[in-house]
């Protein structure tokens, strides 16, 4: 029995087939910089992620929070004069043209975001079907190290006997 056989025991075509894909699509991807792995953004995209970024923060929270309680203080006490007073319709205005223009810009972050995660799935999925093949493999070559084992033992047995009765029969004969 050959090496070769277990491997064509276990794997069918069309599994060593995806596995030797696989050995050259990770030396093909061990010979690349992180900088060819990153996809080139477009400004538009780069302007998407700064905005989803920003508004995701805390300190964008927080200054937002700040900003809002002095508009409403200063309406409702009138400290300065009443620019916009108590439904505070210019204030609903300035954070619905935000909301508007905000939600866009974070879904499209989102939509590439989740375009990358879904590229990075795809490819811990073959990582792990490789690794199940690979495993596979080493499972028979470690049947195929037992048998040779066993083989050998057995001849060595046969061996042993075969030498036990030669020296019985030579003692016999003295």
């Amino acid at each position: 029995m050959t090496e070769t056989e277990p491997e064509k025991r276990a794997l069918g075509d069309s599994d060593r087939k995806l596995l030797s894909h696989l050995r050259i699509h990770r030396r093909k991807n061990r010979d690349l910089k992180p900088a060819k792995l990153a996809p080139n953004l477009t400004p538009g995209q780069r302007i998407a992620d700064q905005v989803a970024a920003t508004m995701g923060s805390w300190p964008f929270i927080i200054i937002q929070t700040l900003i809002l309680f002095v508009w409403v203080v200063l309406n409702v006490t009138a400290y300065v004069q009443r620019w916009d007073p108590y439904p505070f319709i210019l204030l609903n205005l300035a954070l619905s043209f935000q909301a508007a223009y905000a939600a866009p810009f974070i879904m499209m972050s989102q939509n590439r975001q989740q375009d990358i995660d879904r590229r990075d799935a795809e490819n811990d999925y073959k990582i792990n079907i490789k690794a199940e093949l690979e495993i596979e493999l080493l499972h028979e070559k470690m049947e195929l190290l037992h048998q040779k084992i066993d083989f050998l033992r057995e001849k060595e047995v046969l061996s042993l006997i075969e030498e036990v009765r030669r020296l019985c029969d030579q003692r016999a004969g003295k």
